[in-house]
């Protein structure tokens, strides 16, 4: 990992009129959590590297940018690991989904460019259909993926 730590003051703090001795061990166990909090961002580029290969996978094959059978177990496994790292289960699934909802939004995302590099030019097609619109299709750009609760983990 770089250094990228420029301007960040690891002894900020607004507490006053703290003892010294206190302080030394709160900087010290902070200095720790400092280090995880990096850690946990490398980590989370690196999954989501690898989410974005799947999503060119899932693109390329059509696939749908969910799989709640994929999520749902996914889930009930980080569950089971939070139980066992003495972590609130609870907590683990909200941050879980909120990693799932963001791989999500970047699969759709690598399918509509995909789809809309890869669509062929329909000559009969033209913004001044009947029913206003391109090419006569209302429903035309996909479903919503996050109304239905689909995630990918």
């Amino acid at each position: 990992m770089s250094d990228t730590n420029s301007g960040f003051d690891p002894t900020a703090s607004s507490l006053a009129g703290v003892a010294p001795e206190v302080l030394a061990e709160l900087f010290s166990v902070r200095s720790s959590i400092d280090n995880i909090d990096a850690t946990l961002v490398y980590l989370l580029a690196e999954r989501f590297k690898a989410t974005q290969r799947v999503g060119h996978l899932k693109a390329e094959h059509r696939l749908p940018p969910g799989d709640p059978d994929r999520e749902a177990a996914q889930i009930a496994r980080l569950r089971a690991l939070a139980e066992e790292a003495h972590l609130d289960p609870a907590f683990a699934e909200k941050f879980l989904n909120f990693i799932i909802s963001e791989v999500i939004r970047h699969h759709q995302a690598i399918s509509d460019t995909r789809n809309a590099r890869d669509a062929p030019a329909d000559p009969s097609s033209s913004d001044s259909d009947t029913d206003g619109t391109a090419g006569g299709n209302p429903g035309a750009g996909g479903a919503d993926v996050h109304s239905g609760g689909h995630r990918e983990g």
